[in-house]
């Protein structure tokens, strides 16, 4: 029989030589023949039809390890295989178009936010958190109140320590509104907090003490957030969840650089690596400014959470669960039906109009 060279397949099936490769070692593609002497690859035109499958199911986006299983399966389960994640890549497009379309409706009406008569809103709050089922000792915290909500999550020897001297040095802001700026406010809490981290006992190395940290601060009809790490804040908005903050961490950066799909990123081995912290040095926050409106939930919480349990059912519980109070517990519940590998923190809060009466 015939064999084709690398270049020929390549050139047949529009799959680069390196692409080739990759597939080889995987076992995906694997050469019919390698050249002993000149390792040269040579492969049967009968793989043709396998090859091209793999190129359009690469063009669809779809991850190589489920690719793999598409190519192994009679051709009625395997579209039934490729039904099945274009309608998650789909669900998955929609829910980015609404986060863009909240985005975009939330920056355009930034610059005249302070401008008119602000909405009078208030919160009804819930926090909650857990040990999880595998820990020792819970190093997160978490603090719910009539202006001021905050998750932390602590790592390290000193990591509780840590956590709490965050939650700390932002806890004043809830007693009392600092006039001016609400951005400026939490940042110079998170600094000060930053300075604290750096005198206990562990900091100063990969894997020593260190705090995440994500707070929101209610003023009149604006929410001011700050975010470092992993910690994260959704918003429950008509029905739909956006998540409002970016993970630092070494699997986000891969998979905004488009190293890996969402589906390799949930296995990574490195997937809890942080990029950002507060560890006692300089921090570098995200911060960002947000219309509320009454009738808005918002869900801060550690990755104890968001590492085990889906969004879908983060979605379902906050919408189907009224108390604040409640939705925190099964979401805690959640994750350790899911194994509890982690501290898990949650705060519920719901904008409500300041008539309505408010309860912690």
């Amino acid at each position: 029989m015939r064999l084709l060279s690398i270049g020929a397949f390549a050139h047949a099936t529009r799959l680069s030589p390196k692409a080739l490769r990759l597939y080889g070692e995987l076992g995906l593609l694997p050469p019919a023949f390698v050249d002993p002497a000149s390792g040269y690859r040579f492969y049967d035109p009968a793989q043709l039809e396998r090859a091209r499958l793999v190129a359009w199911l690469r063009r669809l986006g779809m991850p190589l390890a489920r690719i793999r299983v598409v190519c192994d399966l009679e051709p009625a389960r395997a579209a039934g295989e490729v039904a099945a994640y274009w309608s998650q890549v789909e669900a998955d497009t929609a829910s980015r178009r609404d986060l863009a379309a909240f985005l975009i409706a939330s920056l355009s009406g930034r610059k005249t936010a302070m401008t008119g008569a602000q909405e009078a809103l208030a919160i009804r709050y819930a926090a909650r958190t857990d040990i999880g089922r595998c820990r020792e000792s819970n190093q997160d915290s978490a603090y719910a109140g009539s202006r001021l909500l905050a998750v932390a999550d602590g790592m390290g020897s000193g990591g509780a320590s840590a956590s709490a001297a965050v939650i700390d040095a932002l806890r004043p802001l809830d007693a009392s509104l600092p006039a001016g700026d609400l951005l400026n406010a939490l940042e110079q809490a998170v600094e000060q907090a930053s300075v604290t981290v750096g005198g206990l006992e562990g900091v100063g190395g990969q894997g020593q003490t260190g705090t995440t940290v994500t707070a929101m601060l209610l003023s009149g009809s604006q929410l001011a957030l700050v975010h470092i790490g992993d910690c994260r804040a959704y918003l429950l908005r008509d029905g739909g969840l956006f998540q409002i903050t970016h993970d630092h961490t070494v699997v986000q950066s891969l998979l905004d650089e488009g190293r890996i799909t969402p589906e390799e990123a949930a296995s990574h081995p490195q997937r809890s690596l942080l990029l950002r912290a507060i560890d006692g040095s300089a921090v570098e926050l995200d911060t960002s400014l947000h219309d509320a409106r009454a009738g808005d939930r918002y869900l801060l919480c550690s990755d104890g959470l968001t590492g085990v349990v889906s969004t879908e059912v983060i979605r379902a519980t906050l919408r189907d669960t009224g108390d604040p109070d409640q939705a925190a517990v099964r979401l805690i519940e959640a994750a350790n039906t899911g194994g509890g590998p982690d501290n898990v923190s949650c705060v519920v809060a719901d904008i409500i109009p300041l008539a309505a009466p408010v309860t912690g």
